[in-house]
């Protein structure tokens, strides 16, 4: 009888279709219970995941706190938390999580927690900004005075995150923001996370395809065993990242990735160098772990293919341990640019999934097909 006079408050956690809907479903796994503990009260919750892209074609805070009460209000859910892996600015600012507590909503921009253990930092805010929301409330439906919308745990534990200004005219009513070099880093960091550089590997079948079958013939090839054994450490060095480089700004302009500024503002070049960046890294994290894998390959096809008197009576060097490096080093930045030539017959989209403005226009797609729905 005691459970059953229990207030069940419905938790909402609303997220952007891919990593943060996967992020959301693995918070739902264990949330009632943690909040339920933490709450201190005879309250249990009860917490659903709804996966739609309510960020499509805004990056406002304002406006999508809107969509989201909308949406909430339509629902009849009493608490909202929305994910998002697009980076929110206000008033020049990183926006972390706005809360509005007369409305029981939050929006949170996953990529202002930074790179590294996403899913504890991402279910410590949840946690504190339901806890938050669900405070004690007056008769008229605002926060109790002597509640206080606070997020202080959160703030200290996440620093340089600090509470941010908010407009009179904005739902929200309290606002952390990550400022300075290291907020810009961890945002940075955040976004090419978000991006999932590890699925780009496999997305370039075709090209790898390509550069382990440049690999394998130039190994064999006594000209490229002269070449490798004249050329200093210096000029293997401007090889690899000549090679490297090139292969990134294929990839870029191949699948145009690039994004411009269409208006000229300055807070929209500030997204794009913003997103620019993130594209770039996530897209050379890509190409340096398919160089080293080409090096680790080509070393292994050389020890079972090369003969040690052939190759010293072609090169005058005798077949060791620091010849088979050299070779293998060199071999994998003439690889990588037949690989490079090769990405050009794969298909965008796998390519295309590194850039935030490619994503941004899917989830357009899917918000239309939504309302014609």
């Amino acid at each position: 009888m005691q459970a059953s006079s229990q207030v069940v408050t419905v938790v909402v956690l609303l997220a952007d279709p891919e990593a943060p809907t996967a992020i959301a479903k693995r918070l739902a796994q264990t949330l009632p219970a943690r909040l339920a503990e933490k709450s201190g009260r005879q309250r249990r919750f009860a917490v659903e995941v709804v996966s739609r892209p309510f960020t499509a074609g805004a990056e406002d805070p304002s406006t999508l706190m809107h969509r989201i009460v909308d949406r909430g209000s339509a629902e009849n859910w009493d608490i909202v938390v929305a994910l998002t892996d697009l980076p929110l600015h206000s008033h020049r600012r990183r926006l972390v999580v706005d809360l509005s507590h007369a409305h029981g909503t939050a929006l949170l921009s996953l990529p202002s927690l930074g790179g590294w253990r996403l899913q504890a930092k991402a279910r410590r805010v949840v946690e504190e900004a339901v806890l938050s929301l669900a405070g004690p409330r007056s008769p008229g439906g605002e926060q109790a005075p002597d509640s206080g919308p606070t997020l202080g745990p959160f703030a200290g534990r996440l620093t340089p995150i600090h509470p941010g200004p908010v407009s009179e005219e904005e739902l929200a009513d309290l606002r952390y923001v990550a400022g300075g070099p290291r907020g810009y880093l961890k945002l940075l960091v955040g976004m090419v996370r978000a991006n999932r550089p590890w699925r780009l590997v496999p997305g370039l079948s075709k090209a790898l395809a390509a550069a382990l079958a440049t690999g394998a013939i130039a190994t064999v090839d006594d000209t490229v065993w002269s070449l490798a054994t004249s050329l200093s450490t210096p000029r293997l060095v401007v090889a690899t990242v000549g090679s490297v480089g090139l292969m990134i700004g294929w990839l870029i302009v191949d699948a145009n990735l690039w994004q411009g500024t269409a208006d000229g503002s300055p807070e929209t070049r500030r997204r794009s160098i913003l997103y620019n960046t993130s594209t770039v890294v996530t897209v050379s994290i890509g190409a340096v772990v398919c160089y080293v894998g080409l090096m680790v390959v080509n070393f292994v096809w050389a020890l079972f293919m090369l003969n040690g008197h052939v190759f010293a009576s072609a090169t005058q060097h005798p077949l060791n341990a620091e010849n088979y490096c050299t070779l293998s080093w060199f071999v994998a930045s003439i690889a990588t640019v037949g690989g490079a030539l090769g990405s050009g017959l794969e298909s965008d989209e796998a390519i295309r999934a590194a850039a935030y403005a490619t994503r941004e226009q899917e989830r357009r797609h899917m918000l239309q097909g939504e309302h014609d729905g």
